[in-house]
């Protein structure tokens, strides 16, 4: 039953948004250089073996002009899914058991085991049904947050659990867990904003179940559920409202949503377009865009959309492909790029050096761009062909938490 409950969540998590698994410093004006030969970033792919159900952890640092070298030492076998990063620790979720396992970076990006939580273990009823999917850090990397798909009749809940990371040792310490319900069901992660105390997420499922997700951090770590308000942009003639789907943070206090037209309990005609809404002192969210002023995309499936480090640039990736946008704060998003490459994309992540690194599990393909609010293109040497990503995580350089 549980290799089922996987298989199955393993599906909607490659067609929803990813996690925001990195803890990022912002640039000042988003076209930030690197020397000359510094490596900027590590980059880990969770890979699945050819003719077999078993992953392993292909790494790469990548250097200033985007161009990727293969990690010493990698591939790491280590048999996982979703990751995330702090700068100290790699945290990931095991296929052959219902554990977090901890993994040490070193100054050279190389892997070594450190400690496994059951995460299991926590939830209701014991000993839990669900699994884990995506993961994500708060912006100090103190707290992770593991978001878990229950996927049997007993189990109709998703929820995010809440855990504190021991440093010394990268274990992880239970705070609690939030309900966030069955339909429709949050199966992505959530972003917090500047203040690192509100976050958001949103889901759609076929215009008949839709919500905003609003989280409140806690001093403590604890994500709880937020009361909060939120309207809708103004739809078109003839749309009785907008739906919103996937969600990113910028670094100060706004948030992207992506919203398809919709007459509930169906979908209406017309393209999927972008919002911007700004989170005032108390959490709530609101826009002033319109169907008028909101760029539409090339994107009609889409699985994942992530911001800059510099809250610039915003990315949406889906089954067309992959297109990025300027991203104003409280203005209307702004047309940028045409579709970027055309295969599949289904998870990406940028560094702190204007790199965008994306995965293609339909066409085997690691991608790298480099973008910023004045060009754009593919970085030296991509796509690279990797067997079967199914997750990909950047940790930025210089590491910091050691």
């Amino acid at each position: 039953m549980r290799n089922l409950m996987l298989t199955a969540f393993f599906s909607a998590v490659l067609t929803t948004a990813t996690a925001w698994a990195q803890v990022l410093s912002s640039d000042v004006n988003g076209d930030v250089q690197a020397p000359t030969g510094t490596p900027v970033a590590y980059v880990y792919v969770a890979s699945t073996l050819p003719n077999s159900n078993t992953n392993q952890i292909v790494a790469y640092t990548a250097a200033a002009n985007g161009s990727l070298t293969p990690m010493p030492g990698s591939p790491f076998p280590e048999n996982i899914y979703s990751m995330a990063v702090n700068g100290k620790y790699l945290m990931a979720a095991s296929l052959s058991a219902p554990d977090i396992n901890a993994y040490n970076i070193a100054p050279d990006g190389a892997l070594s085991f450190a400690a496994s939580t059951n995460y299991a273990q926590y939830n209701a009823p014991p000993p839990g049904c669900g699994s884990a999917g995506q993961l994500f850090f708060d912006h100090t990397g103190s707290t992770l947050y593991v978001q878990e798909f229950d996927g049997s009749d007993a189990c109709t809940n998703t929820v995010v659990a809440s855990f504190a990371v021991v440093k010394a040792t990268g274990a992880l310490t239970y705070l609690g867990t939030d309900v966030t319900g069955a339909f429709p069901g949050l199966n992505s992660a959530a972003y917090l904003i500047g203040n690192n105390v509100y976050a958001y997420a949103a889901v759609n499922s076929a215009c008949m179940y839709y919500s905003f997700y609003g989280f409140q951090r806690s001093p403590s770590g604890l994500l709880n559920d937020l009361s909060f308000q939120a309207n809708l942009p103004t739809p078109p003639p003839g749309v009785s409202r907008y739906v919103q789907n996937l969600a990113a943070a910028d670094p100060t206090n706004h948030v992207a949503f992506t919203m398809q037209p919709a007459n509930p309990p169906g979908c209406a005609p017309g393209p999927l377009q972008l919002a911007s809404y700004t989170a005032d002192a108390n959490g709530n969210l609101n826009t002033t865009n319109t169907y008028a002023n909101m760029p539409a995309t090339s994107i009609a499936n889409p699985y994942d959309m992530k911001m800059s480090p510099s809250g610039k640039l915003l990315a949406v990736a889906g089954q067309e492909g992959l297109q990025v946008f300027h991203f104003r704060g409280a203005l209307p998003i702004k047309a940028y790029t045409g579709l970027l490459t055309s295969d599949p994309i289904n998870q990406m992540f940028w560094d702190n050096h204007n790199h965008l690194y994306a995965i293609s599990p339909n066409s085997g393909k690691l991608y790298v761009f480099t973008i910023t609010p004045t060009r754009n293109g593919m970085a030296p040497g991509s796509p690279y062909t990797i067997s079967s990503p199914a997750d990909v995580i950047v940790q930025p350089l210089p590491l910091f938490g050691q």
